[in-house]
């Protein structure tokens, strides 16, 4: 038997995993694509490290995009309120009033 290492794309992986996901059993899926069903399971182990044990198959560029859109989010929502403050602090000091706008 060939012992070389053979090297899967992840469509490869996310089609398999998909194929256990609809229900089709381990073995069965293994033996259509010609792998181990240890490499399946190890597959299917990556994938739900990566995606944080969510339930949805996200790819880790999205994953790490949504992070990334999050934190963006969270500090646009926070130097908002920064921003209101400021302006609340400026109408009490009486440095400026509340229809005066800076531009």
């Amino acid at each position: 038997m060939n012992k070389t290492k053979r090297k899967f794309t992840a469509e490869f992986k996310e089609q398999a995993l998909g194929l256990m996901s609809l229900g089709k059993p381990v073995a069965d899926v293994a033996r259509d694509l010609e792998v181990s069903s240890n490499l399946l399971y190890n597959w299917r182990q990556q994938s739900q490290s990566v995606q944080g044990g969510s339930a949805g198959q996200q790819a880790e560029g999205e994953l790490s995009e949504a992070n990334t859109l999050r934190a963006l989010r969270r500090e646009n929502a926070r130097l908002q309120a920064e921003n209101d403050i400021l302006k609340k602090a400026a109408i009490i000091l009486g440095t400026k009033t509340p229809g005066n706008s800076a531009r």
